[in-house]
């Protein structure tokens, strides 16, 4: 999973040196509609034509007649999401993509969504302190929509002293926290700390578990 805005334009040339010629088992997913101007200062760009100039440009720098899945990177909301929406499914019907996904999103933006185009995968954050998605994560499930996490682990916020986690005991009944110490106690004799998150993840409902740090 990349996207042209990560660096801006770091990352699928990254990708491009590290990994080509691509193996056929290697499913390249990236994302459009998304600008960055800066430490945490991003922007939505969902006009068409500037989704299907990222796509060119993504074909171009990746290599590749056809990107496996791209991704909404963000609604843009000054523009009709099916407007947005359906430039991809047109890069879709002319070949140049072969699902489309969204990120970030909403229950009823996806079902907007979905009224232009299939909709195959949803990324948006969730890790085991940050669980906001649930209800994206039921509705992707139960119409068999792939969901894929980002910042899964928190960047190993999870696992520090002091952190999410322990917030969450807090708010915890005596006997649940109890449970809880317990259980992570006989968790660390099979991992370290920085890892439960992440079997947290590989556990849960979300696909990949790797998506993203």
């Amino acid at each position: 999973m990349t996207a042209d805005a990560y660096g801006p334009m770091v990352a699928e040339p990254l990708l491009r040196r590290a990994l080509a010629p691509y193996d056929e088992n290697i499913v390249i997913a990236t994302k459009a509609g998304f600008t960055r101007q800066g430490p945490d200062k991003w922007t939505p760009v969902g006009r068409p034509a500037y989704l299907r100039q990222e796509c060119e440009m993504s074909l171009r720098i990746l290599g590749v007649d056809r990107i496996a899945l791209l991704q909404l990177h963000r609604v843009d909301p000054d523009v009709p999401l099916e407007d947005q929406v359906g430039e991809l499914k047109a890069l879709k019907d002319e070949g140049k993509v072969a699902h489309i996904g969204l990120s970030e999103v909403t229950v009823d933006q996806i079902e907007e969504a979905r009224a232009s185009a299939p909709i195959a995968s949803v990324q948006n954050r969730y890790n085991l302190a940050d669980r906001a998605a649930e209800d994206v994560l039921d509705y992707c499930e139960s119409h068999q929509i792939a969901f894929i996490p980002w910042f899964p682990l928190a960047t190993g916020g999870l696992a520090k002293s002091g952190g999410p986690l322990e917030a969450i005991a807090s708010r915890l009944s005596p006997r649940r926290r109890s449970s809880l110490s317990r259980g992570c106690s006989a968790a660390h004799r099979f991992c370290c700390p920085s890892r439960a998150p992440r079997r947290w993840s590989i556990s849960s409902r979300t696909w990949p578990p790797r998506a993203s740090s």
